[in-house]
Formats: structure tokens, sequence, C-alpha cells
């Protein structure tokens, strides 16, 4: 990584064309997959965030994807866009979403400009700091944000006087240096953990890329030792539950309204009044919203009521700080046992969460029903299990074919057991070994799976027609592997529907998991149907808190 880059030389600018700009992000982005995991581990304000490391990373990959079909050569104009639109388009976790503003202010700054000079490095950190800061709703200082607006402070001191840019970014480079150091002192989070701020971080590395772009200069290794590396912690960080909002939720959000910039203020406006951590960035019809909340069902609402929420992605935080204490278990009693198997699980809801685990998943990857994870989401679930084989479970059908495309890519045996709802699941996995190899496990689990019928509640969003006849949007609607065969007033209506539909002669057990904002009498009122219509099969009933889906049912 040391070598001298394939770039321009010092007297193009910064990285000065298309070309050399398009060779910064390639160098930062692999410099950001080389630090991935110290960045992960510093990663502890206020709760975390996704993981920084990663999704830094992974927001430069969806930026490189944009850039790959440009012809960098045709010069700075075309390279610009696709690195704003990639990386609005990509962004992910907190970090992810203020980096994509730092990188479009740049942009901005950049892609009217021939060759990048001194002036154009301060105009555009300026610019993107402006950004940085603007995106989010309450900005904290001994972040991101800090060290973006001390490397635009650096820059114009020193661009006036300065012949070429390199002088300009080794300006910027000490002095974001600098600001991480200092991110201890005005986050008392950081200073008890004793590390300094992730994001912070990952954006100074940006400059070690700039630099090594221009001249040559010699990249950093993640093993830094020195004040101004982020360390890995010494020990964890105090327990986050009950310190924060336990999810977070993030979406592409498109309006194009005459009144749009109206619709996603008050869209802002909600979202202060669920969460915090709200970062909604863009324009021109399309935003990136990001909030930490422990109400995923509103956050979604209220992106529905301004636009058209996408690629709604759900992070249980708790789940990692869970994660992490248990790497500091290990490690600190030494314990090294590895089991032959594990697995990684697909699923959103506390209740479903802590079923899961309880019955021997490792890893839970948030997601489901309009809320499909990426092949890098499951491919790293993969990755942080300590076994030497993984079982997937999708508990979607729409998620099957991306869990079976991250098991091919694992570096590890995966096998993937096509579950098509967490009722599945649950049944497969009392088949689970973790002293059998994922293929064995696998095979049996599968034909566990097999033996359950599966039905699920949710409410209509438009106007149908399916096999229980028309369906008006706001119905709720009984579905089964047959299609929909129930359409009524109520949840409790839908869901009687279903238990009948599945509960045929030789039925022995009923399994509901009971979805997020469900009443005690509603629950009583499935209870009191099964008695009085079912009595001879037994009856398990657990909260399982999942969004949008009141009722999973699974009958065997």
């Amino acid at each position: 990584m040391g070598a001298a880059a394939e770039g321009p030389a010092e007297g193009t600018g910064a990285g000065g064309d298309g070309v050399a700009l398009a060779r910064v992000v390639h160098v930062y982005r692999d410099l950001l997959r080389t630090h991935q995991e110290e960045l992960n581990r510093a990663n502890v304000y206020p709760v975390p965030d996704g993981d920084t490391g990663t999704n830094m990373a992974l927001t430069l990959e969806s930026v490189l994807d944009e850039i790959a079909p440009v012809d960098a050569a045709a010069g700075l104009g075309p390279v610009c866009r696709a690195i704003a639109h990639g990386s609005l388009m990509g962004a992910r976790g907190n970090s992810g979403v203020i980096l994509s503003q730092i990188l479009r202010g740049l942009c901005a700054t950049f892609a009217d400009a021939g060759r990048i000079g001194p002036g154009d490095v301060a105009g555009g950190l300026q610019a993107a700091a402006d950004a940085a800061y603007a995106a989010v709703l309450h900005p904290v200082e001994g972040t991101i944000l800090t060290v973006v607006r001390a490397g635009a402070d650096a820059a114009a001191a020193v661009a006036d006087r300065a012949g070429t840019c390199t002088p300009v970014v080794e300006a910027v480079r000490e002095a974001t240096y600098a600001a991480v150091a200092r991110t201890p002192e005005q986050l008392p989070v950081l200073a008890e953990a004793g590390v300094v701020d992730a994001g912070g971080r990952g954006l100074a590395l940006l400059f070690d890329a700039w630099l090594h772009v221009l001249d040559g200069r010699t990249l950093p290794e993640p093993s830094v030792v020195g004040a101004t590396a982020a360390p890995v912690p010494t020990r964890a960080p105090a327990a986050a539950r009950g310190q924060g909002p336990r999810y977070e939720v993030m979406f592409l959000l498109a309006c194009d309204a005459p009144d749009a910039d109206e619709r996603v203020a008050a869209f802002r406006s909600a979202w202060d009044a669920l969460g915090d951590s709200i970062v909604v960035v863009g324009g021109d019809g399309v935003w990136n919203c990001h909030v930490h909340t422990d109400d995923i069902g509103a956050a979604v609402e209220a992106g529905i009521a301004a636009g058209r929420p996408s690629r709604i992605h759900v992070t249980d935080l708790w789940e990692q700080v869970e994660a992490l204490e248990a790497d500091w278990v290990a490690g600190a009693t030494g314990a090294t046992g590895i089991p032959v198997a594990a697995v990684v699980a697909v699923a959103t809801g506390e209740g479903i969460d802590a079923l899961l685990r309880g019955l021997g998943v490792t890893v839970v990857v948030p997601g489901g029903q309009s809320m499909n994870p990426s092949t890098q989401e499951i491919l790293t679930a993969i990755d942080r299990c300590a076994a030497g084989s993984v079982v997937v479970l999708p508990n979607n059908k729409n998620i099957v074919p991306v869990a079976e495309q991250a098991a091919a890519l694992a570096g590890r045996p995966a096998h993937v057991v096509p579950t098509r709802s967490v009722v599945e699941a649950l049944t497969a996995l009392l088949d689970f070994d973790p002293e059998t190899g994922a293929d064995a496990n696998a095979e049996a689990m599968a034909a566990a799976a097999a033996r359950v019928r599966t039905g699920e509640v949710t409410r209509a969003v438009r106007d149908s027609r399916a096999e229980c006849g028309p369906i008006a949007a706001g119905d709720w609607i009984g579905i089964t592997r047959a299609g929909i065969g129930t359409c009524t007033d109520s949840a409790v209506g839908a869901v009687r529907g279903v238990l009948d539909e599945l509960l045929v002669p030789g039925a022995e057990l009923v399994t509901v998991l009971v979805g997020d904002g469900v009443s005690p009498a509603e629950i009583d009122a499935v209870r009191d149907h099964l008695a009085a219509a079912h009595p001879d099969v037994e009856v398990e009933v657990h909260v399982g808190g999942q969004p949008l889906y009141p009722f999973l049912v699974g009958v065997e």
C-alpha cells in the first residue's frame, strides 16, 4: 500500500482531473477496508450506530459502483456527479450519511473546475463542512462534524499562499488528525471508553488517500500506535440498553411533489419527536434518511406521509452492544472453544430476536418484509460467527436469493435453509446442533421447516383483488402460501381466517407471534377463538414485536 500511486504527478491538483479523483476514491475505499475493524471497535457514541468502519466502507463501495461506468478521462464533471449520486443513494449508517454530504460538498465545488487548485480544495471543504452540519438536526461536537470543520479551517488558512494542492491537503490531514485526537475532550463517552471518534478517524483517512494519489505518500497501517490513532478499547463501554433508542432506521425517501421541501421539513420534525441522531440529506426529489428510534413503524409511517420510502434498513443497536460485550468477555476469560456450526437469521422485533437467540442463533440480521438486507449485510453476519460453518435462515422468500449469494461468497462453508417465515425458523432451530457441520444441520433444519404451514396478517396498502375477492386499501388481509384467503376490517378477524385455513385435521401445535401495537384484548380474542373452534390443538403465543405484521402464524 506504500508504493507510489498510479495518479498524476503534483501540479495537476487534487487528483487534478477525473481519472485522479476517481483514483482517490478507490484508494480511500481500500484504506477504509483495511482500517474497518479498528473503526468498528472504536465506535461507542452514543451506542453503536451500525458499524462505523463497515458503513463508511460500504458507502464508498456504492460510490465506486457509480463511478465504474463513467469515462473518468472525460473530465471532473462526470466523476463528480457519479460520486455525489453514489454516495447519496448508497450511504449506510449515520457516519455514511454524513460522509456522503462531505463528498457531495466537495464535488459540488470540483465539478465545474477544469483542474482543482488550492482554492478549490479550500472551497470544497468549506462546502463539505456546511453540508455536513446542515444535514444533522442536532449537531454534536466531538464527532465527524468537528473533524471536517477543522479540515476546512486549515485549508482556508493556507490556500492563498500555496502554489499547489499538496501543502493544502497536508495541512488538512494534520488538522483532521489533531481534531480526532481531541474528540475525547469533547465527548465524555469517548474518554470513558478510551477511544477517539470513529467517524472522524475514518474521515481523516481520506486525506491520507488524497496525498497518496498526489505524490505516492505512504498509507497508514491499521495497527498504528499513537495519540491520534483510534485504539481498540481496553474495556467494554457501558451497556447501552436503556441509555438510548434501540433501533437505527434508514431509508431513501422519494418526493417529487411541488411542496417537497415543506414535506421533508415536516418529516424532519416528525422524526425529531420519535428519536435522535437524525440525518436527512439529499434534494432533487430523493433524500437519504437516518434516525435512532424505539418505534420502527412510526418512523416508516412518517416517511410514507412525506413521500415514498424505499430500501428500508433497520439495525438493532442493542444487539450490537451485546455482541461487542461478548467479545470482551471471551477475550477476558480466554474462551477459545469454537463450535462446528453457527446460525445467522434475518428478522425484526425484540421478542423475535430473543426467541431466535434462545434457540441458538448467533447473529440476527435486522430485516424482513419491506426491509430486505443486502448481500453484504448477510455476508458480514456470516463473518462475525466464530464457527467453522454457518447456517443462514432468511425467513422471507425475497431474502432467500440474497442469502444464497452471501453464502456463496463466504469465506467458510455456509448453507441456506430457505425459510420463508420466522415461524419456520423457530421450528427448524429445534433440530440445530452446534457440534454438527452446517451441511448436515441444513438438511435436518430444512426438513423440520417444511413441516410448518405458515400465515401472516397485514394491512393492504392499495386497492386490489385476490383469492378472497376485492380488497380496499386499509383492509386487514390474511395470507398463506395459497394466497390471500381473508379480507376483513380487523387484524383479529384476519388472523381467525388464517388459523381456520391452516388448522386442517391432524394439526397439533399452533404458534402465534404477536406484532408491535397489538393490544392484550386482541391477543385474548385470538386465544378465545382457538379454544372455541380448535380445542384439541396446543397453542403457544409469543410477543414478537415485529412491525407491520400484527400476527405471524405457524401450524404443525
